[in-house]
């Protein structure tokens, strides 16, 4: 990619692109909290009717509510649904550190390419410019195929019809963009543009960041086992189901408010668990790596004085 072509691409398309990507990633209105319980109203609601029903039959007949240990089964419910709470964010929480090392490795890839090859050669500009941008494109291919998108816009965007397709052609794109600078790499050494030393300097922070890809893919193609969804789901449902009965003694005829609102809290908290447990959803409790993706596209093409995007800003508390 010459020189020429890279300043013509982002002088004139870069900023561009930016305001179309942020007008896709930005979820229409506001994460409130209704947007965790939006899931749960249905299921809310029909245990509001069997509460009620509950209630009445027990409150106008001779029949007795049997005595329950509620507070136990509570007890137990919790430490089932927290273990699971926490597998799901140590989840979410390694893809964003994984996605923090990435953004980190990029800038010491454009940090040493910049110094490497910064003696002021056409041909070692060229390969400078086209491997810094061959690492942008990477990052956003890379966030595509997590949350299961087309890589080809943003892989397009950036290099030229032939970069892009030799990369497109791959069952993993991002894989073959990394290949592709490895190659550069290797072939600036061949050219002695490079060193022994600076190659291996090179192919560190190459070996950094696909150690880092594989990660994420090992959490996106790893999912929870079924039964951290399936026995979580199904206790709380029956927990919430045998409430009524035991508070109804306590509680009376406000049984049905009571029995809800504890149904509320145990349904809450095994949402939250469906939240967390994929970190690369495409959803508002997603790891936002198109703001991450961003921030790699801004600071490596400021390193080689290309023009960069804005950062994208959250809307209505939505970062993507």
């Amino acid at each position: 990619m010459t020189a020429q072509t890279i300043e013509g691409r982002f002088g004139l398309k870069a900023r561009g692109g930016a305001q179309r990507m942020e007008t896709l990633m930005i979820p229409d209105g506001t994460p409130r909290i209704r947007r965790t319980f939006a899931g749960a109203w249905r299921v809310l609601a029909a245990l509001f009717v069997w509460d009620v029903a509950v209630t009445v039959f027990y409150l106008t007949s001779p029949y007795k509510a049997p005595s329950l240990p509620v507070t136990l089964f509570g007890t137990g419910l919790a430490l089932f649904l927290g273990f699971r709470v926490n597998s799901a964010y140590q989840r979410w929480w390694e893809g964003r550190v994984l996605w923090g090392a990435m953004i980190n490795a990029s800038r010491s890839l454009a940090r040493a390419i910049v110094a490497f090859l910064g003696d002021g050669d056409p041909r070692s500009d060229a390969i400078r410019r086209s491997i810094v941008v061959r690492q942008v494109a990477y990052a956003h291919a890379l966030r595509r195929q997590l949350r299961r998108q087309d890589p080809k816009p943003d892989v397009r965007r950036l290099l030229d019809p032939d970069e892009a397709d030799d990369a497109l052609r791959r069952q993993n794109p991002a894989n073959g963009l990394l290949d592709g600078i490895g190659a550069m790499v290797a072939q600036s050494a061949r050219e002695q543009r490079i060193d022994t030393i600076q190659q291996a300097q090179l192919e560190r922070v190459l070996i950094d960041i696909a150690n880092a890809q594989g990660g994420m893919e090992r959490i996106k193609n790893t999912p929870l086992p079924a039964q951290y969804r399936s026995f979580p789901e199904f206790f709380t449902r029956l927990f919430c189901c045998l409430l009524p009965v035991g508070l109804v003694d306590t509680l009376g005829w406000a049984t049905p408010v009571g029995s809800t609102v504890i149904s509320l809290m145990f349904l809450a908290v095994l949402r939250i668990g469906d939240d967390l447990v994929d970190p690369f959803a495409n959803t508002v409790h997603d790891v936002p790596m198109t703001a991450m993706c961003q921030t790699i596209e801004i600071d490596l093409l400021e390193a080689i004085g290309a023009p960069a995007p804005e950062p994208l800003k959250p809307v209505d508390g939505v970062l993507w």
